[in-house]
């Protein structure tokens, strides 16, 4: 799955990735869905050594257009971890109070403590997405947003934590035929928002947006994977993997148990 990692320095034109590729994996649907069980699996295997080692942090980043699979593809991917490892946290509008500190001291709080793996759905990165797009701060503000997260992101790693971003790729036509399905779908009113017909107007400036944000922030410690996200199967395997890689890299043990315990006898009541 290295092959959707994005490289430190390297200039992103999301015109050159193909939302719908699956090349990575040729068994079609079917096979991939047996085979994300057995990463799940293992996943949820990763998570518990995570927990009872008590050492690494992990944080997990996505970021992605409207109907991009957000949602979905963190209820897909983390279906079988222990509820109590993991924390998910939801980033949306800022609040008053989060509009009075600077525009990172909300996130900071909620990064991973030792043995622990959260889950960002939607970030810092808002700050240089629909900020941006929307003109909701001057330029010359957003522009050094790069530099502050790359910092930000590098005091965690420096401490620690883990880091792995996903930017889920999707076409224009994917979300319009995402959006019509909330529309045709009575249990799925709810999550359409006419807002979301005017976001997608802006299609290209979020894609400049985006491309910016991958260009100048995929670093070697907080590396960016731009995942294929059209066919929801494939983007779950992408993401599961190259977490389950990356905790594999790890190179985690069980901690050392306590001295004596094979002479012990369970007492009887």
């Amino acid at each position: 799955m290295e092959r959707y990692r994005v490289p430190q320095g390297q200039q992103i034109d999301l015109g050159d990735w193909d939302p719908a590729d699956h090349s990575g994996f040729d068994g079609g649907k079917h096979d991939g869905r047996k085979y994300l069980r057995k990463l799940r699996t293992r996943l949820a295997e990763l998570q518990r050594l995570l927990w009872a080692e008590d050492k690494h942090r992990i944080l997990v980043v996505f970021q992605a257009m409207d109907t991009g699979g957000k949602d979905g593809t963190i209820r897909k991917v983390f279906s079988g971890v222990n509820p109590q490892g993991i924390d998910v946290r939801n980033f949306k509008a800022p609040t008053p109070e989060e509009l009075s500190h600077d525009y990172l001291w909300r996130i900071h709080d909620h990064t991973p403590s030792s043995g622990g793996l959260t889950v960002f759905n939607r970030s810092h990165y808002e700050d240089v997405l629909i900020v941006r797009v929307l003109n909701l701060v001057p330029e010359r503000r957003w522009q050094r947003r790069y530099d502050h997260i790359n910092n930000f992101e590098n005091i965690l790693a420096d401490e620690g934590t883990m880091i792995l971003k996903f930017y889920l790729h999707i076409s224009p036509e994917e979300q319009a035929e995402r959006l019509q399905a909330r529309l045709d779908d009575e249990t799925k009113n709810w999550k359409f928002n006419k807002g979301d017909l005017e976001q997608r107007k802006l299609w290209p400036d979020y894609m400049a947006a985006y491309e910016a944000m991958l260009s100048k922030t995929s670093t070697d410690y907080a590396p960016w994977y731009i995942v294929p996200a059209n066919r929801k199967w494939y983007r779950d395997i992408v993401v599961t993997e190259t977490i389950v890689n990356a905790l594999e890299s790890l190179d985690m043990k069980w901690p050392v148990a306590e001295e004596g315990l094979e002479e012990v006898v369970i007492p009887d009541v």
